[in-house]
């Protein structure tokens, strides 16, 4: 069975922005966001973790030309993984992190929370962002291999579906979600 179609804009990149942001439908944030001294630093601005008319002008233009909503200059976390996602492109292994095999790898970078596939040194999926578990239910490193592959999967661990889980070392998945990964 095929799991269930993802609704109409269930992909789109939504950052959450302040409240009192949203209410007001401001054009441009004059809030720093979590991740301002990064947003900051990639769009090679000045570094200072403090927002700036200039600071949102730039975070902005870069919402709007990778078509995160609303693009209000604050930036949060959908703002700085869009940056890593970018950053890494073509070449996701460029710091050789990932051991290059002959046969098919899932690469998975915690740092930047991306994955990709490649084979040999040649990336044949992705990189695409990903979400690792949450404090108290940390992603473990290391090298494993997938025992068992479940299209539509239900946890009975979080009473939630798990798309195309393939599962590793011990009862942990790769799995899609049903909308955002930010979330």
């Amino acid at each position: 069975m095929e799991p269930r179609a993802a609704a109409p804009g269930a992909y789109d990149l939504i950052e959450y922005v302040p409240l009192s942001d949203a209410v007001a439908k401001v054009t441009c944030s004059k809030q720093a966001g979590p991740y301002q001294r990064q947003v900051e630093r990639w769009l090679r601005l000045k570094a200072d973790g403090k927002q700036s008319a200039a600071d949102c002008k730039a975070i902005r233009a870069f919402q709007v030309a990778y078509k995160i909503k609303p693009a209000i200059g604050f930036a949060g976390t959908v703002t700085w993984s869009t940056m890593m996602l970018v950053s890494a492109g073509k070449d996701p292994n460029a710091a050789k992190k990932c051991p290059v095999r002959s046969y098919k790898v899932a690469c998975v970078d915690l740092d930047r929370q991306l994955t990709w596939v490649q084979k040999g040194s040649q990336v044949v999926f992705g990189p695409v962002p990903m979400r690792s578990g949450r404090t108290g239910h940390v992603t473990r490193q290391g090298w494993h291999t997938i025992y068992w592959r479940h299209k539509n999967h239900w946890s009975t661990l979080y009473n939630q579906p798990m798309p195309y889980a393939q599962f590793f070392d011990g009862g942990e998945a790769f799995h899609a979600v049903y909308g955002s990964i930010y979330l």
